[in-house]
C-alpha cells in the first residue's frame, strides 16, 4: 500500500469511528449527513487510488450478444453450473476457492450467444477487500446480469451477497432513480426544486456540500434513501438485474420451502436446480435469456433456398432497430416490413418501421 492509500485508509477509519460514536437525533442530523458524505467520498478515493496504483484485476473480454456473471460463496457449484449450461470446462472440486480467476463460457440459446463468467467465490466483508472481493465485484459490474448461485443448505447466503453489493453501491433489481444535479455559479447555494426522496432538503444540501457542491439546482423525481443519494452524488452507483439459482437441491428434500423463503424475503426470482444432477437446466437457460430482456427474430431470405438468419435484439426493439443492425443506410430506407409471429395478428402482416417486434418474429424488410 502506497503513502496516499495509507493516508486515505487512516482518514476513513477516523471518520467511521466518529460516525459510530455520534448519537443520531434531530440535533445531529446535519453532522451525521456530512459525515456519511465524507465517508463515501473517501471510499471513492480509495477505490480510484487502488486502480491507479495496482493496475491489476481480472481481464474480462466481452463477446456474444449478452454477458452474465455467476456470483456466490466458494463451493456452491458455480463451476459445475457453468460446465453444465455452456461450452466451458471450469475446474470443479469439493474444496473451496477452486476458481481463482474469471472462467468464461458461452451458452447458445434461441440463437443467442450468451457469455457466462464463473467468478471466484465471494466471502463476507468482500467489500472491504477480503478474498479479493473488490476485484471480483468490479469484474461483475461489466456484465449485463448477475446470477446468484446459492447452496440450498445456506439460504441466507444471498442476504450477505446483497449486503456486500450494496456496500459497494450496487443496487439489484431496482430502477435507477431520477436524480438531476446541475451545478452553476448562478445559483446562490444548493437549491432543491423537486424532492420525492426520504431525505430533507437541508440534508440534501449538506450531502452535496460534502462532495464540494455548493451551488447547484437539484431535482429528485424518485423515492430513495440517504445511502442511495450519497452513492449517486459520489458517482459510484450501479443498477443491475439479478436472478437466483438454488443449487444442490438433491441434498434437501424441502428445497421448495427454501426457495419460497428466499423469494419472499429478498424479492428475487429463485429457480431450484442441481448442476451435478442436471436438474432444471432448461429452466436455467430460459430464465437467463428472459431476464436479459433480449429477443430472437428471424430475417426471411429472398429465396427459399437461403437459410433463415436469426438476429438478437433488445426487448422493445422496432423494425427500424432491426434494420439498423444490418446497416444504418438500410434503416434509413426502410418504410415498412412484412412480419409473421407473435407481434402481429396474421402472417405476413404489413407494419411500419416503428412497429415493436416480439421474440420469434420473422421479418421481411420493405424499402
Amino acid at each position: 500500500m502506497d503513502v496516499k492509500s495509507e493516508a486515505l485508509s487512516s482518514k476513513l477509519e477516523e471518520l467511521e469511528e466518529e460516525y459510530s460514536k455520534t448519537k443520531i437525533n434531530k440535533a445531529t442530523n446535519k453532522h451525521v449527513g456530512a459525515l456519511r458524505a465524507k465517508i463515501a467520498k473517501v471510499k471513492r478515493d480509495i477505490v480510484e487510488s487502488g486502480k491507479r496504483s495496482a493496475g491489476t484485476g481480472f481481464f474480462v473480454k466481452r463477446s456474444g450478444d449478452a454477458t452474465v456473471a455467476l456470483m456466490g460463496f466458494p463451493n456452491v457449484g458455480k463451476s459445475s453450473l457453468l460446465n453444465a449450461i455452456s461450452n466451458a470446462k471450469s475446474k470443479t472440486s469439493t474444496h473451496a476457492f477452486t476458481t481463482l480467476t474469471v472462467v468464461p463460457g458461452t451458452m447458445i440459446y434461441r440463437a443467442a450467444h450468451i457469455q457466462i463468467f464463473d467468478l471466484p467465490g465471494i466471502i463476507e466483508n468482500a467489500h472491504k477487500g477480503l478474498g479479493g472481493g473488490r476485484t471480483v465485484i468490479s469484474a461483475m459490474k461489466s456484465t449485463d446480469l448477475i446470477v446468484f448461485v446459492i447452496d440450498v443448505r445456506s439460504p441466507d447466503q444471498i442476504g450477505i451477497l446483497l449486503n456486500e453489493l450494496r456496500a459497494l453501491n450496487v443496487f439489484v433489481n431496482k430502477a435507477k432513480p431520477k436524480v438531476y444535479i446541475k451545478q452553476s455559479i448562478s445559483y446562490p447555494k444548493v437549491i432543491v426544486e423537486i424532492n420525492k426522496s426520504r431525505i430533507s432538503s437541508r440534508d440534501i444540501e449538506t450531502i452535496c456540500n460534502g462532495f464540494g457542491i455548493y451551488q447547484a439546482h437539484v431535482k429528485i423525481e424518485s423515492e430513495l434513501d440517504e445511502d442511495e443519494f450519497i452513492s449517486i452524488v459520489a458517482g459510484r452507483s450501479f443498477y443491475m438485474d439479478a436472478i437466483a439459482f438454488l443449487n444442490k437441491i438433491d441434498l434437501n428434500p424441502k428445497y421448495k420451502t427454501v426457495a419460497d423463503y428466499i423469494a419472499s424475503k429478498y424479492g428475487i426470482k429463485v429457480i431450484p436446480i442441481s448442476a451435478t444432477n442436471m436438474t432444471n437446466l432448461e429452466e436455467v437457460r430460459d430464465a437467463i435469456y428472459r431476464k436479459l430482456d433480449i429477443i430472437t427474430i428471424h430475417l426471411k431470405p429472398k429465396s427459399p433456398a437461403e437459410p433463415v438468419t436469426p438476429m438478437i435484439l433488445k426487448w422493445h426493439s422496432t423494425v427500424r432497430d432491426a434494420a439498423s443492425r444490418i446497416h444504418t443506410e438500410i434503416a434509413d430506407e426502410i418504410k415498412a416490413a412484412w412480419v409473421t409471429g407473435p407481434s402481429v395478428k396474421f402472417p405476413n402482416q404489413r407494419v411500419g418501421a416503428d412497429h415493436v417486434l416480439q421474440d420469434g418474429d420473422t421479418v421481411t424488410f420493405i424499402k
